[in-house]
């Protein structure tokens, strides 16, 4: 593995103990490929708190690197002030920081509006303590005015101390090297690590990418649709497919690979056996 390069796995926090369970081996079997981190997932306004700091903890006394989601949207400065402290006293050194999205029923932001004020804060309240990550969107963000708006908002969020960026999955790679070159253009020279997301359920992928934003290509919707219920088939394309990309999107210099698991080794393991990584 390249040192140069960074490989992280993200969790969302189970809501059983069973799930807890299953995470557990999942965690065991991609513990073996020395990931640099693993990243949780935050509810949004923060619903998760709760199980995203207990599943940190227990990663973080496994003795791997875990950085916590941490979204603003919905909370207030001392709210994230507290959650701040609590992950410096657990030795916590990483954080990707989001503005996330206001639970249903909720009008109100909150303190923050926007993931570069929390990025801003975070640095005003804990100086260069935390290694902070942010989000990117190739294909744009689904609220996003226009595409230089968004590019705009991405590096604001740089300017205010962001140290690497994670992207929202993809499947289009030009989208990804056309981001990059697009915000280098701007000055921005922090790493930026394309998110991949394995392809094991059509139904659920169309679902996440409907409110995400992330394009699913007319020509793979077209296949995996075609696919009916035949959930074999569906993976078999789908791991060629992310294998594919993931190997174009290193060859192409990209500075590692962040994998969405959905809590799940299968697939993540045998792209990274196929990667060679």
């Amino acid at each position: 593995m390249s040192p140069s390069r960074t490989f992280s796995f993200e969790f969302f926090p189970p809501k059983t103990a069973e799930g807890m369970d299953k995470l557990r081996v999942t965690r065991r079997q991609l513990a073996q490929y020395q990931p640099h981190f693993f990243s949780v997932t935050y509810g949004a306004g923060g619903s998760t708190q709760e199980g995203t700091l207990r599943t940190v903890r227990e990663i973080k006394a496994d003795g791997y690197n875990v950085a916590p989601h941490l979204s603003c949207i919905g909370s207030t400065r001392d709210g994230i002030r507290g959650l701040l402290q609590g992950f410096q006293q657990e030795g916590i050194r990483h954080i990707v920081a989001l503005r996330g999205d206001l639970p249903s029923g909720m009008a109100v932001a909150g303190e923050f509006r926007y993931a570069n004020e929390l990025v801003s804060f975070i640095r005003e309240c804990c100086g260069d303590h935390f290694h902070i990550e942010v989000a990117a969107y190739p294909e744009y963000h689904p609220q996003a005015r226009s595409a230089q708006d968004d590019l705009n908002n991405f590096v604001r969020k740089v300017q205010a101390g962001a140290n690497s960026a994670i992207t929202q999955y993809f499947y289009n790679a030009d989208a990804y090297f056309a981001f990059v070159d697009a915000v280098q253009a701007q000055g921005v020279s922090i790493p930026i690590v394309p998110g991949i997301m394995p392809i094991s359920n059509f139904s659920q992928l169309a679902r996440f990418s409907d409110v995400c934003g992330a394009e699913i290509p007319r020509w793979l919707r077209l296949k995996l649709q075609g696919y009916g219920d035949d959930v074999a088939s569906i993976r078999s394309f789908g791991l060629d497919v992310v294998t594919e990309l993931s190997d174009r999107l290193l060859a192409g210099g990209a500075p590692g690979l962040h994998f969405y698991t959905l809590n799940q080794a299968g697939l993540v393991s045998t792209v990274w056996q196929r990667l060679g990584l």
